[in-house]
């Protein structure tokens, strides 16, 4: 299964999630950003590549929606209402992104 994690700027969130799940040998894993300064900004191939989208706030799946028609994607969006006051490896953000995906991974 091909997993997309998505931020503002790719640096802390959606970034560590990749990081954290890429290696787990079940699924390929990427992560982007939705600003025009992210690390990696995401792209229409990333959103038809991935089978569930994680967003990590509703004004990411928002902005989604502004850039690109996602009527294909919204039953793979998923948005995991974590606020962006965490730093990149934060332990606590790891604990809620393992806890928020437990049911999925």
């Amino acid at each position: 299964m091909n997993l997309l994690f998505i931020c503002s700027r790719n640096k802390w969130r959606s970034r560590t999630a990749e990081t954290i799940f890429k290696d787990n040998g079940q699924h390929a894993i990427k992560s982007a950003g939705t600003a025009k300064s992210a690390r990696i900004r995401v792209q229409q191939s990333m959103l038809d590549w991935a089978d569930k989208i994680w967003v990590m706030e509703q004004k990411h799946k928002d902005r989604l929606a502004q850039d690109w028609d996602t009527t294909a994607y919204k039953d793979k969006i998923i948005v995991l209402d974590i606020p962006d006051e965490y730093t990149y490896m934060d332990e606590e953000l790891i604990e809620i992104l393992e806890h928020s995906l437990s049911e999925y991974l």
